[in-house]
């Protein structure tokens, strides 16, 4: 249930970001952002961690996709990409439920949105990616006794606008959170764990309804929404070090 605390013992402020073109750089200073792009990089990237990549690196385009692949051996990388929910011809489909033969690798992964997401918010002092796939996970680590900062929740977003299934995301996210430590919630933070709250046992159905879920339902990949609906299923904690998302935490006080 949503939690309203008194002012006077709050330990951390959680404030949600609705779509990646309302991140401002000077605001993230000391602040631990957490990213969501439910459908489907932020899935994608869990996936890749989990199926035992040894570090995904997010690129804004393809161009630079392809240029950052040449500072590799063939054989040590994983080209991942689309454009506007389009594979990338020559890469790897961005899709977590058939994304394969990544372990040991450098995977690379160029989307319209989420990648972007992570870029915008690189001035932050810890930045994470998260899921419904590994939202606990990554709760865990940001309630983590060294991490005191703001946690600041960005909803990735489509072309602008705000997209339903991040916001389902990131209210879970809180719901995770507020099962570990106390958190001031601002009323944007207050608004997505109130529509979490009423689609808590129905995830596919809230992500098909989204914008994006439609669009996938079109293009065929249903089945990638019902995956990337799963919660807790991953114990990753992707976390950018030095420009790479690693598995940077082992996380504690997993259920």
């Amino acid at each position: 249930m949503l939690c309203i605390q008194n002012a006077g013992i709050y330990e951390k402020k959680v404030h949600v970001i609705l779509k990646k073109e309302e991140l401002l750089a000077k605001k993230l200073e000391g602040k631990t952002v957490v990213i969501f792009d439910i459908l489907l990089a932020t899935s994608t990237i869990a996936a890749a961690l989990q199926q035992g990549a040894t570090e995904v690196i997010p690129v804004r385009n393809e161009e630079e996709a392809r240029n950052k692949a040449k500072t590799y051996k063939p054989d040590e990388i994983a080209l991942v990409g689309e454009y506007r929910g389009k594979t990338i011809e020559g890469f790897l489909d961005p899709n977590p439920s058939t994304l394969k033969h990544v372990q040991n690798k450098t995977v690379i992964l160029s989307t319209t949105n989420g990648t972007v997401a992570i870029h915008n918010a690189e001035k932050a002092k810890h930045v994470y990616a998260a899921s419904l796939l590994n939202g606990e996970a990554v709760a865990s680590a940001v309630c983590q006794p060294s991490q005191d900062e703001t946690v600041l929740l960005v909803c990735s977003g489509s072309s602008d606008r705000f997209c339903l299934e991040d916001l389902y995301g990131a209210g879970y996210f809180i719901s995770c959170l507020l099962q570990l430590k106390t958190f001031h919630l601002t009323d944007a933070a207050k608004a997505v764990l109130l529509l979490y709250e009423a689609y808590e046992h129905s995830p596919v159905e809230i992500l098909k309804r989204s914008s994006v879920g439609e669009m996938l339902t079109q293009y065929g990949f249903l089945e990638e929404i019902g995956f990337a609906s799963r919660k807790n299923v991953y114990s990753v904690v992707p976390k950018v070090v030095k420009k790479k998302l690693v598995n940077g935490e082992e996380t504690i006080c997993l259920k």
